[in-house]
């Protein structure tokens, strides 16, 4: 199994490029930037609090690093514009040398959408924009042009040029739901979810009977898996799944992992600390105590 990192974008600029350079000297296999504009409060209210652009920070992410894997976890479709996605990631594909990974979702985060004006449709209308820009991203970054006409997008001759210099590059889905399931087993590359090793392993289960029920077969999707990490009882973390415990707890945590079927752990760096050599420390720890021992 290999494992990224996941600097969380409330940090300083120059300290997440910092955390991403590292991981790329220490040999980790990726580095993940969510897309969000703010805090989520879990509803329409706002709570202050930094949070960089993801589309900002991966440029620099790109030029400063040399051999991890970079991209987005993920972009909401409900924001953003699928030509938007397209010629992004295919820029920042060549800025890194053919690295980028496309993160896609349908969108979630009440407040930010309540705050800048931005409609968050009701699930099954916020899938089917979903389910039409990951076809026409697609599209885009192989066709030489691409028409569409669906419910949400009318699309007419348009280019993606320079296409990307990978000859696919990859796209990831952050999802759960069964509809968006059955669209990651069409369209995606990856596939992303939260999870502790049993919980995680269910989710992929259900992965599984999507891709089975569209003929995939779902050893073609790679498949990662997030949570947070308490370092023997020092990193407290609150509100998300999480794995906790000494080194060898920890490296049996990531072994069930393995044997759900993940092929990539993302580590957040949300809870590993107040300063960046904290945050350093810790990660350097959970590298060599723990990832190394399974890589």
């Amino acid at each position: 199994m290999k494992f990224s990192l996941w600097p969380n974008a409330s940090r300083p600029a120059t300290d997440i490029v910092a955390a991403a350079r590292a991981a790329d000297d220490a040999g980790w296999f990726g580095v993940w930037i969510a897309d969000h504009y703010m805090p989520n409060t879990g509803d329409t209210s706002f709570a202050p609090g930094d949070t960089h652009e993801a589309w900002g920070l991966l440029p620099a992410i790109a030029v400063t690093t040399r051999r991890v894997r970079i991209g987005t976890l993920v972009s909401p479709t409900s924001i953003h514009h699928p030509a938007v996605l397209a010629n992004r990631a295919a820029t920042i594909d060549h800025l890194s040398g053919g690295r980028m990974v496309l993160g896609l979702g349908a969108g979630w985060q009440v407040n930010e959408h309540a705050a800048y004006g931005i409609e968050l449709e009701p699930p099954g209308p916020r899938v089917t924009r979903f389910s039409e820009a990951i076809r026409i991203v697609r599209s885009l970054l192989t066709e030489d042009a691409t028409t569409f006409a669906g419910d949400v997008y009318t699309i007419t001759d348009a280019p993606c040029d320079p296409k990307p210099i990978q000859e696919r590059l990859p796209i990831l889905v952050g999802t759960s739901s069964p509809r968006m399931l059955r669209i990651t087993a069409r369209h995606a590359d990856e596939w992303n979810t939260w999870g502790t090793p049993q919980s995680a392993a269910g989710a992929r289960a259900r992965l599984v009977e999507a891709c089975e029920r569209v003929g995939r077969d779902p050893a073609t999707v790679r498949c990662s898996v997030n949570a947070m990490v308490d370092l023997d009882g020092e990193t407290p973390a609150p509100g998300r799944p999480h794995v906790a415990g000494s080194a060898e707890q920890l490296v049996e945590a990531m072994a069930a992992y393995a044997e759900a079927g993940f092929d990539e752990f993302n580590l957040p760096d949300a809870n590993l600390g107040d300063t960046f050599a904290e945050r350093s420390d810790r990660i350097a720890r959970f590298k060599a105590e723990v990832a190394d021992r399974l890589g």
